[in-house]
Parts: C-alpha cells; sequence; structure tokens
C-alpha cells in the first residue's frame, strides 16, 4: 500500500524547483568516519525517500529506487538491509534501527513515531529541515573562524620563515656588532639558531605532542575535561551552551511534535549532544522527569539554561504546547547565536590583526636594527 499524504507544516515545499526526476539524479553517496556516514549523505537519502513516498510510492519500491540510484557499495548494502527487513514484514524503524552509525536514536523513534500514525513522508520532511539547520549553523561556525585561523597560521609560517631562512644570513654580519645587539636581537638569534641546529628533534617533538594532545582527547579523562572546559571558558562557553541548548530544544520538539514520548525524547536527545557534561545535564532533567517533577524543573539551572529558556520552558509546560514552545525557542536561539558568533569572529580578525602586527614588527625590527648600527659604524 502507497504512503500518500497531504502536506502538513514542515513537510516538503511544492514551490520547490525540485522535482522527481532532478532529486533522484543525485547520486548517494557515503563518506566514513569515526561516526560512519556523514550528516549530507544521511539528508540525501532522506530528501529523496520522502519525496517518493509523498508522490504516492510504496516504501520498499521507493528504497529499491534510491538503491538503483546509489553508486557507493557499502550504501547499497544498507539500502539492500532495509528492503530485506521492510519484505519480511519489520518495521521501517526497526530497519533502520540496525544501523546506529547512519541512523541515530531520534531517526529511528520519530520514523517509529510516523510509522504508527501514518505520516513517514511528513517525518521525513522535519528530519530533512532539522538536519539541514545544523549543517548550517555548521557551516556559519566553521566560516565565522576560517579568515582569523588564517591569520594565526600566516603570523606563524612567516616568523618561521623569518627566523630559519632570513636571521642565518645576518648571523656573520650580527657577530660583529658582539655586546651591542639589542636585546632582542640576541633572542631571536639564540632561538633561531636552536631551531636550525635542533629542527628534526622539534619536528618530531610537535608532531610527537600533537598525537599525544589528540590520543589524550579522546580518552574519557581528557574529552571530559576539554568538554568542561567548553562550558567555562569566558566568551567561548556562551556560543557552546546555546548551540548544546538548540539541538537540544529542536530534537524535543520535534519528538514531541510526533507523539513520542518525554523520557525517550529526552533520552534521544542526549545521545545527540556531544559534551559529556551537557549530556548530564539532560541526564539530570530525565531524572527529574521520571520522579514526576516536571521537564521545567529539570531545566530550571541558570548556569545553562537563560531566564527566558526557562521561563517559556515552564509555560510551555504549563499550556500543553511544550513542543511548539521549543520549536519557536530553539528558532530564536539559533539567529542568536549565528549573531554572535559572527560578531566573535568580527572581534577576532582586528586582534589577530593587531597581535599578528605586533609579533612581525617585533621579529623585523630586531633584524633591522642591527643593520642600522653597522651602517652608522662604516660612516
Amino acid at each position: 500500500m502507497a504512503i500518500s499524504l497531504p502536506n502538513a507544516p514542515g513537510g516538503p515545499n511544492k514551490n520547490d524547483d525540485k522535482s522527481v526526476g532532478n532529486i533522484l539524479t543525485q547520486p548517494l553517496s557515503v563518506t566514513f568516519g569515526a561516526k560512519g556516514v556523514s550528516a549530507k549523505s544521511r539528508m540525501l537519502f532522506t530528501d529523496q525517500l520522502a519525496l517518493l513516498l509523498e508522490t504516492g510510492t510504496a516504501l520498499a519500491p521507493s528504497l529499491e529506487a534510491l538503491k538503483k540510484q546509489s553508486d557507493n557499495a557499502t550504501m547499497n548494502g544498507i539500502i539492500d538491509e532495509l528492503i530485506d527487513a521492510v519484505s519480511t514484514g519489520q518495521s521501517f524503524s526497526q530497519a533502520l534501527s540496525k544501523h546506529p552509525d547512519v541512523f541515530p536514536s531520534t531517526y529511528v523513534q520519530l520514523i517509529a513515531a510516523g510509522e504508527q500514525g501514518g505520516f513517514i513522508d511528513r517525518v521525513l520532511a522535519q528530519l530533512l529541515d532539522m538536519d539541514r539547520r545544523r549543517e548550517e549553523l555548521n557551516s556559519t561556525l566553521v566560516m565565522a573562524f576560517v579568515y582569523p585561523a588564517f591569520l594565526f597560521v600566516f603570523a606563524i609560517a612567516v616568523v618561521i620563515f623569518v627566523l630559519t631562512w632570513v636571521f642565518p644570513r645576518f648571523a656573520t654580519m650580527f657577530a660583529n656588532l658582539g655586546d651591542k645587539l639589542p636585546f632582542s636581537t640576541k633572542i631571536l638569534m639564540s632561538i633561531s639558531d636552536f631551531i636550525t641546529g635542533y629542527w628534526p628533534l622539534i619536528i618530531v617533538g610537535v608532531v610527537g605532542s600533537v598525537v599525544a594532545a589528540i590520543r589524550w582527547a579522546k580518552t574519557d579523562a581528557g574529552g571530559a575535561w576539554l568538554d568542561t572546559l567548553k562550558l567555562k571558558v569566558p566568551g567561548v562557553n556562551e556560543v557552546y551552551r546555546t548551540l548544546y541548548l538548540t539541538r537540544s530544544l529542536r530534537v524535543l520538539s520535534l519528538s514531541l511534535g510526533n507523539g513520542v514520548n518525554i523520557v525517550d525524547a529526552l533520552a534521544s536527545c542526549r545521545e545527540s549532544i556531544p559534551n559529556r557534561s551537557f549530556r548530564q545535564f539532560l541526564s539530570r532533567v530525565e531524572e527529574s522527569v521520571k520522579h514526576g517533577q516536571g521537564i521545567a524543573a529539570g531545566f530550571n539551572r541558570p548556569d545553562l539554561i537563560p531566564p527566558v529558556a526557562r521561563q517559556m520552558i515552564e509555560t510551555g509546560e504549563a499550556s500543553g504546547n511544550l513542543a511548539l514552545v521549543m520549536g519557536r525557542l530553539a528558532d530564536d536561539m539559533e539567529a542568536n547565536v549565528a549573531k554572535k558568533v559572527k560578531i566573535l569572529s568580527k572581534v577576532a580578525e582586528p586582534v589577530m590583526l593587531l597581535t599578528m602586527g605586533l609579533v612581525v614588527g617585533f621579529v623585523v625590527s630586531a633584524l633591522i636594527l642591527p643593520i642600522f648600527k653597522l651602517s652608522g659604524a662604516v660612516r
């Protein structure tokens, strides 16, 4: 039996210049890493499946069509397993749950709710919208700090170039000045001699330190320390708190709006947050709900939740409109965090330029001052 329902809020936009034909011409691809299939690959799968179901195609033929469109052996294998599971009478959500690295618990639970209510296409459209919003916000974060990061790397590269290539060529000339060399030049000459004399050990030390730091960050202790730091460093902590809260509210709004019970919604919400400290907070909220205290009581954390958000959640719970309120709150906070990130990047740019100017100016002055002294002595 084909699944075909009218559009609902959050569903595909009829005014998009997309059609079944041009959507299905996009090949499915999978990018592998520590967490399996990339979010963009899952978004494409969701988009294509939602469109096929909306046009009245049954689930199994829709999956068959996506399999034919895929040019990735691993994705074909996943779709094959989904087709086999659905064909043998398993629900679509049960089939998806066998691939947790590809389809997280939030995805599976919402599909299960859609199956029970007969609106899988609408749920898929909402999941796609949530993934798109998250990707857009991530892109905003990355782009905001690309230029400051470039300035930092460029400044380091300039200093290393001057110390390893320029200074050694003036070493003999500067040696004639002896004690008359400026203090800054003496320091940089010593650093230059150390770098040029021990550069293999320095490279090994730097690479070893980076590898050790990455491995430590992947341990429970290291990851927990970094997660706590993200929520405590002034300036950065507000951005991270808002990001985690926005994602939590988005998942909760979508889950509750589609009939998922509050405890399961909080559990899947917790799994979607990459920060251990914030996950502990969500666990306490879940315990608060289980003990009958309500979700508003659990969210009463002034150090993590802004006053306006706490008030809106309390009002939404009291009025029975918690899903709607959380969705509106997530929209507002998402816009605010994007603004804050842009402001931070605008502040970071002149700070980095000033810092780079001071560092490069110090290095250049340490190089030029002795030359002036030499030219004076010649006269």
